[in-house]
């Protein structure tokens, strides 16, 4: 993790910070050659040519750069999660309806795992 990601980390507000370590280890779990650097001003995850964005709004998680045809089955399970424009929006009051494996199998289907 570069420092400017490190920063980034340690200013997420102590309510939503759960849900960022929750997805992060996650997300290395299952591409733990995955190397975490900023882009767009957002944590990102790159591994095998694919990158996965990870930020923190106030509404909780948000997630950018994945495709659909990978992260199908989440996608059919969490339809109210996923945007119109790309984006998949996890709210930190209802994160925990989201389990480890759904969000395991996303960031398996972003990165190309």
């Amino acid at each position: 993790m570069d420092d400017a990601v490190h920063a980034y980390v340690e200013a997420i507000a102590p309510a939503r910070r759960p849900l960022f370590d929750r997805m992060h280890r996650l997300i290395l779990e299952v591409r733990p050659d995955a190397d975490v650097v900023m882009a767009y001003k957002m944590p990102t995850y790159r591994s095998g040519g694919y990158s996965l964005h990870v930020a923190v709004w106030k509404h909780g998680l948000s997630l950018y750069g994945w495709d659909a045809e990978r992260i199908g089955g989440f996608a059919g399970r969490h339809p109210d999660l996923v945007g119109a424009k790309g984006t998949i929006r996890i709210p930190t009051e209802t994160a925990g309806d989201v389990t480890d494996d759904d969000l395991r199998e996303l960031a398996r289907g972003a990165l190309g795992g």
